[in-house]
C-alpha cells in the first residue's frame, strides 16, 4: 500500500452521502425512527431556485463535533422498484450499504432491541474482525449497516485479516441480540523471518 503519510491534500473522512429515494415521507420514516438520525434540514425555495427538489438532510449524534449533515434524501419517484429480497451482493443497485456507526456497544444493542420489537426484518448479523454488526435495508432497497466498533488493538494489526474476518449469527429471536464482546479474535501484523 502507499505511504500517504507525506502527501499533501488526504482526506480526512466522509462527510455526507446523498441517495435518491422513490418516497421522501417513507425514507424520512426510516432514516429518522429506525436508524435514529435527526432531520436537521430541508431545502427550500428562494428568489433564483422557486422550484426547489424534495431533498432532506439527516444527522448522527457527533457528540459534540461538529458535521452539519451525514445523509441528505432527494425525492426521485422515477426510481426502479428496488429488489424483492435484499442481498448483500448481485442487487441491481449502484449503493452496496452504508454503515452507520453507534458510539457503544449498549447503545448499539438497544437499537437492534429496538428494532426487532418493531418487527424490522434482520437480514444479516455478523461478527467482522473490526464490527459487529447488523444489515437490513431501506424503502429503496439500500443496504444498511448498524454498527459498533471493536476496540483498535483488536484489528489494527492487521487491517487485511479483520477485513476478510466474518462470523455469521442469527437473525431472529433473542439469539439475535446475543453479543459476543469478551472473546474477539486479534489480528496481529505477520512477523517476517
Amino acid at each position: 500500500m502507499a505511504d500517504h503519510t507525506q502527501s499533501p491534500g488526504i482526506p480526512s473522512g466522509l462527510n455526507h452521502l446523498v441517495l435518491n429515494v422513490r418516497n421522501m415521507e417513507d425514507s424520512h420514516a426510516f432514516w429518522t425512527e429506525v436508524v435514529g438520525l435527526k432531520q436537521v434540514g430541508k431545502l427550500k425555495a428562494r428568489p433564483d431556485r422557486p422550484n426547489p427538489p424534495n431533498m432532506q438532510f439527516y444527522s448522527c449524534d457527533h457528540a459534540g463535533k461538529d458535521n452539519h449533515h451525514d445523509i441528505a434524501l432527494v425525492e426521485n419517484p422515477s426510481l426502479p422498484e428496488p429488489p424483492k429480497e435484499w442481498a448483500m451482493f448481485g442487487t441491481p443497485l449502484a449503493v452496496n450499504h452504508i454503515a452507520i456507526a453507534f458510539p457503544t456497544r449498549e447503545g448499539w444493542l438497544a437499537r437492534l432491541a429496538y428494532l426487532q420489537e418493531r418487527g424490522v426484518k434482520f437480514n444479516r448479523r455478523v461478527d467482522h474482525g473490526m464490527t459487529h454488526s447488523l444489515y437490513i435495508n431501506d424503502p429503496n432497497g439500500y443496504g444498511v449497516e448498524l454498527l459498533y466498533e471493536l476496540p483498535r488493538d483488536v484489528w489494527e494489526g492487521d487491517i487485511d485479516a479483520a477485513l476478510n474476518f466474518a462470523t455469521s449469527l442469527p437473525t431472529e429471536g433473542p439469539e439475535a441480540l446475543i453479543d459476543n464482546h469478551e472473546d474477539v479474535p486479534v489480528f496481529k501484523a505477520k512477523e517476517t523471518v
